[in-house]
């Protein structure tokens, strides 16, 4: 099927007689005949529910569909883009090991990896996603267990060259994750350029619609965790929390990455998706097909309009010719990137907050990929732990604005931003 069709058929395929609507198990529990029946699922021998902190059906079909669209072979629903690339890495990674990530990416991102997940033990180094091969190369260590990166970086818009750090990672035996967020498998599909685990905060454009917000883990099933064992023993050697299990063995490279972060992490942590905004996120992956193109339509005409604006000091899109990422974003993403413009207002950071509060159809918002178009000053908002030098490593400046653009008509867009820049 092509990527329209899974988006409004996959996942979920009625029997005769049940509901075209993917239902809603709004249930925490589910019965079974006997202990012996509970018990086959607790030791993993036998598919099935027990409690919708672990799983919950209306979750996994959602996650099969989103699955499907990355081409993956397992995907599972968390509570938030956070608690996915939180389960993604630490699924792999644990106290004295150490990972590789792009320094562009989104600063609520930044500070779980820099700050909370340092405090676990876990130790990050931060490159470029412009650096060298040789300069990612000199990045790993001994104990570097995964890579990390945004296919579209938030705000910076910085495009991530998939193919570069996918060789890296592959050169030292780990693998590579990729936040898929702005993108969406709609306009890039990171396992075909070398990824092994797809992200994404499904609160965004998946969704669509500012209703429910949620996460995403997909896995490629294409990583050999065996050729590694050394370096993954969490899933290549039993398991004892979960009765000895040795995911590799018992589910394969398919299955094996999301079954553990299933079983122990959502286990633990139970940072899961409520079935109710599962439902919410299925309505939205129905159209995100459609939507995507718009939004894409809407942020070229924008940031091309921006091009001519005296009082704009500088615009970046990876999808407006002449901007540093347009040829890789072309690569990667041939039929468009996003709906998200970044751009500078002349004046600094008070220039660029005045701006905003001029704006009547835009909302200033801690959201972004809505059909809504909604904008943020990063730099007082979702990026203010940061300081001046690690804003600079993000690609996030003072004066920087981030527009997300909607599914409004783009004139209108236009002429909103035109009377509050004068």
């Amino acid at each position: 099927m092509s990527i329209g069709t899974k988006c409004v058929q996959g996942g979920y395929t009625p029997g005769n007689g049940e509901p075209r609507e993917v239902p809603i198990y709004q249930s925490t529990t589910f019965k079974y005949a006997s202990s012996a029946d509970m018990g086959k699922l607790f030791d993993l021998e036998a598919e099935g529910y027990f409690y919708s902190r672990l799983q919950n059906p209306t979750c996994d079909i959602v996650a099969k569909k989103i699955a499907e669209l990355e081409g993956g072979t397992a995907a599972m629903l968390t509570g938030s883009g956070q608690a996915a690339n939180f389960y993604a890495v630490f699924n792999i990674a644990s106290c004295g090991d150490h990972v590789v990530s792009s320094s562009s990416i989104y600063g609520g991102t930044y500070n779980l990896f820099a700050v909370t997940m340092k405090r676990m033990g876990i130790d990050f180094t931060f490159v470029s996603p412009d650096c060298t091969p040789e300069e990612l190369e000199a990045a790993f260590r001994p104990n570097t267990k995964a890579v990390f990166g945004e296919t579209i970086a938030n705000p910076a818009l910085t495009v991530l060259d998939i193919e570069k750090f996918a060789r890296a990672a592959h050169n030292h035996g780990v693998p590579l994750i990729v936040d898929n967020t702005f993108a969406t498998p709609v306009n890039c599909r990171p396992f075909e350029w070398g990824a092994d685990i797809v992200t994404h905060s499904t609160t965004k454009y998946m969704d669509g619609h500012g209703s429910a917000v949620g996460g995403a883990i997909v896995d490629s099933g294409k990583f050999d965790w065996n050729a590694h064992k050394d370096k993954f023993p969490g899933l290549t050697t039993p398991d004892e929390s979960y009765h000895g299990v040795t995911y590799t063995e018992r589910f394969g490279l398919g299955g094996a990455f999301i079954t553990k972060a299933t079983a122990q992490l959502m286990r633990d942590f139970g940072s899961v998706q409520s079935p109710q905004s599962a439902f919410y996120l299925n309505l939205g992956l129905e159209s995100l097909h459609v939507r995507m193109k718009r939004h894409c339509e809407n942020g070229l005409a924008v940031a091309k309009f921006l091009q001519t604006c005296d009082k704009v000091a500088w615009v970046q899109y990876p999808g407006l010719e002449g901007d540093k990422y347009y040829d890789i974003a072309k690569k990667y993403m041939p039929n468009g990137t996003c709906g998200v413009v970044s751009f500078g207002v002349k004046g600094g950071r008070e220039a660029a907050e005045r701006f905003m509060g001029k704006l009547r159809i835009a909302a200033i918002e801690t959201h972004v990929a809505d059909a809504r178009t909604c904008c943020l000053h990063p730099a007082s908002a979702t990026h203010r732990q940061m300081n001046d030098e690690e804003l600079r490593a993000a690609g996030v400046t003072p004066d920087l604005v981030r527009f997300s653009c909607g599914l409004e008509d783009a004139e209108d867009l236009i002429a909103d931003i035109r009377q509050a820049l004068e």
